[in-house]
């Protein structure tokens, strides 16, 4: 169920370059049904910024009704949710979308996890709710640079990490598919979530494999009624066309027309 919550930010602190992250604690969690779903957040207790920022829920904490979200503030927006400080409120509105289907991989199997930039945060629950039924999680993270990664101890905990620069600074020089390259193919299914050619690239690699992407895409409302974020579709679905807030943000590799 979609409510409106008054949230308690429990705690904010910059965790790279311009990416900050902050808990937040309030009757939303409980609505949270899956991985990837997002929330979208009033910045600031006034009329401008007018339209609220979508945000995906990096990681879960039921039993004290926390959440944690993970950003770049870059924008006018986001750089004033940057400035909330612990004990202050934000007007959330979720849980947002359809997030990744955790059922889709069993105990036992192998799942890749493909991240870029700030798509990388709802990989992290993702990562946690599958080790926690038994499956083994391979993750391989791309970032710009070394002064924007995160999280990487986090995701190392979980399983087996990699990470990918574009500038050589951190782990791998390059894109992501540099490591998927040269990975054991002998996996049951792969999600991802980050920039569109990255998604393009992974689905094209991973072609007829079971896989899930996670769609970035610039939004209104956050609950279908707006028509900003609709995209195109394949062949695969008997929809034309989709909308990224309600009908994903996940969806099957293949249906979305990048």
């Amino acid at each position: 169920m979609i409510i409106q919550d008054r949230m308690k930010v429990i705690s904010q602190r910059q965790i790279a370059h311009h990416i900050f992250e902050m808990t937040l604690s309030g009757n939303l969690v409980g609505e949270i049904s899956s991985p990837g779903q997002f929330v979208h957040i009033r910045v600031a207790d006034s009329f401008e910024p007018l339209l609220r920022r979508p945000i995906s829920i990096a990681s879960i904490n039921t039993e004290a009704d926390e959440m944690t979200i993970i950003y770049r503030a870059e924008g006018r927006g986001t750089t004033l949710l940057s400035q909330k400080r612990a004990g202050d409120e934000v007007d959330v509105l979720g849980p947002l979308g359809n997030g990744f289907p955790v059922e889709e991989t069993a105990a036992g199997e192998t799942a890749v996890l493909v991240g870029g930039g700030i798509g990388v945060p709802p990989l992290y629950e993702l990562s946690r709710q599958l080790t926690a039924k038994g499956v083994t999680c391979i993750h391989v993270l791309g970032f710009q640079s070394e002064n924007v990664v995160f999280y990487e101890e986090e995701f190392t905990k979980l399983g087996e990490t990699y990470i990918v620069t574009v500038d050589g600074t951190l782990g791998t020089a390059g894109f992501v598919t540099n490591v998927l390259e040269k990975l054991d193919k002998d996996f049951a299914t792969y999600y991802s979530c980050g920039p569109l050619p990255m998604l393009n690239a992974v689905q094209q690699m991973y072609e007829g494999k079971k896989g899930f992407l996670s769609f970035e895409q610039r939004m209104g409302c956050g609950i279908g009624a707006c028509f900003a974020c609709i995209c195109q579709t394949t062949d695969k679905t008997d929809k034309a066309y989709i909308k990224v807030c309600s009908d994903g943000p996940v969806f099957p590799a293949g249906v979305v027309a990048i």
